[in-house]
């Protein structure tokens, strides 16, 4: 049997459904939007939304007048997708295809989002390699938002196993080298009528 290989999976996934086929897909991300909206920053601040795919948080971001966004996705088929719906708009955006296990960024970041990306990270040295690219990846006094299964959430999503956190243990995951800010769970009703329980967690760049 091949090893799993995390970028063919994302790149048949969003080469094969919709995005209302996806059990991710929210037409307003209301969650990341308020957590974005609660952090004040100027318009210039650079945002980056990792594992951000098609969803549809860069468009409110830009209608919001965001001048600085960055999405990484592992896959180029969902950052495509995100490109042609966006249209022109598509270039005040970086675009970034990359595992996130791989990313060198070349700038810092005053707000790291990421919903549902880290908890597909199921060995101890994938977390460990995000922790240390997130802490040297955000500004000093910047923001992480992160949103993950909760331990009442899937064990699986899109086929593949996922890691499930309570609040505790995501804050564990975090705290030496983050000062926690909030932490929340929340449910997301899916296309299909399900209900996921996630847990969402802010935290500041020491």
């Amino acid at each position: 049997m091949e090893p799993f290989n995390r970028k063919n999976h994302w790149e048949n996934i969003y080469a094969t459904k919709s995005f209302e086929e996806v059990s991710w897909y929210q037409p307003k991300p209301e969650t990341s939007l308020e957590f974005i909206e609660r952090l004040n920053l100027n318009k210039d601040a650079a945002i980056i939304d990792i594992g951000g795919g098609d969803s549809f948080l860069v468009d409110f971001l830009l209608k919001s007048g965001y001048k600085n966004l960055t999405v990484l996705d592992i896959s180029e088929k969902a950052i495509q997708r995100a490109k042609k719906r966006l249209g022109k708009k598509a270039q005040k955006v970086k675009w970034v295809v990359s595992d996130i296990t791989e990313f060198e960024p070349d700038e810092k970041y005053d707000a790291w989002h990421d919903r549902a990306a880290f908890h597909f990270l199921t060995h101890d040295k994938d977390v460990k390699k995000y922790v240390e690219t997130a802490k040297k990846s955000i500004q000093a006094d910047g923001f992480l938002f992160i949103g993950v299964f909760s331990e009442n959430g899937p064990k699986k999503c899109s086929g593949i196993e996922i890691r499930q956190y309570s609040e505790e243990s995501l804050s564990a995951i975090f705290e030496n080298s983050f000062e926690k800010t909030e932490s929340f769970k929340t449910d997301h009703k899916t296309p299909f009528n399900t209900i996921q329980n996630f847990v969402f967690a802010g935290f500041r760049n020491l």
